[in-house]
């Protein structure tokens, strides 16, 4: 039975090991890596492939930057 809540099936789903949230954690990512993960691994099973690679580039991006020493 697929739980859209806790284990939604575009994540990869309760019973897969490569669930988003379970890499995320795993690799202890943070916010900004763990959304372009979340984006790279749900590219266009939930919506637009594009956009959710865009998504991931933007939370890069923004990654980047603040290693670099600045925020955007």
């Amino acid at each position: 039975m697929s739980d859209p809540v806790n284990h939604p099936p575009h994540y990869g789903g309760e019973g897969n090991v490569y669930e988003a949230i379970k890499v995320i954690e795993a690799w202890e990512l943070g916010f900004c890596l763990g959304n372009a993960v979340k984006y790279i691994a749900r590219a266009g099973k939930k919506g637009e492939r594009v956009e959710d690679l865009e998504k991931a580039r933007w939370y890069l991006d923004r990654e980047i930057a603040r290693a670099k020493g600045g925020a955007r």
